[in-house]
């Protein structure tokens, strides 16, 4: 073995790292520092990327208005699933409607702190999807918030267009009446025009 448990396997949210198995003459040493395999190819490059001290969102139920944390240990103490994902609802930032609910891992919350465009990760396609990058309906960031257990994100936006991939303006456009499933909006476009 090459010295990485489960326990970190897990943590790093990286699945192909169960199968990575160094030749003898490369060490892997994990006293203070994370380790990211980044697989290209299937070149396999080791990176260090120091370690971030992690916060705990209980701690954080009692502290006042105004105190605040840093960003990188908040980040790296968000509660990811095993696939290294957290849900991400979107919501128009002026009018309060909630649009969408999509996965975000750090490095696509990370872009999004950066350039201010929404970037997601795609299950479907295993990418980055910068929304509005194939539609032309940008999502543009005006907040982020996280809940108070750290496993949900809520994303203030500025929507242009449709955001939903029917062409509707949300993804909530079926509604639970009684003992049936009701739709309640309408496209906004062509839903066959959206992706060429």
């Amino acid at each position: 073995d090459n010295g990485i448990d489960d326990q970190q396997r897990t943590h790093f949210g990286l699945p192909t790292l169960l199968q990575y198995r160094p030749q003898p003459d490369v060490a892997l040493i994990l006293l203070d520092l994370y380790y990211t395999i980044s697989f290209f190819e299937g070149l396999t490059v080791a990176k260090e990327t120091p370690s971030v001290q992690q916060i705990s969102f209980k701690q954080l139920e009692r502290r006042k208005c105004g105190d605040s944390v840093g960003l990188n240990e908040c980040l790296a103490s968000l509660k990811y699933n095993d696939d290294g994902l957290i849900p991400a609802i979107a919501q128009q930032h002026d009018s309060g409607e909630v649009l969408m609910m999509a996965w975000m891992n750090q490095a696509a919350i990370e872009e999004t702190l950066k350039t201010g465009q929404v970037c997601y990760w795609s299950r479907s396609r295993q990418d980055y999807w910068r929304k509005g990058e194939s539609s032309g309906n940008w999502q543009k960031l005006k907040s982020m918030k996280i809940d108070c257990d750290g496993d949900t994100l809520l994303l203030s936006v500025d929507q242009q267009g449709a955001a939903c991939h029917t062409a509707r303006r949300h993804c909530f456009y079926l509604v639970v009446e009684n003992d049936r499933v009701s739709i309640n909006d309408e496209p906004m476009i062509d839903p066959d025009s959206l992706y060429k």
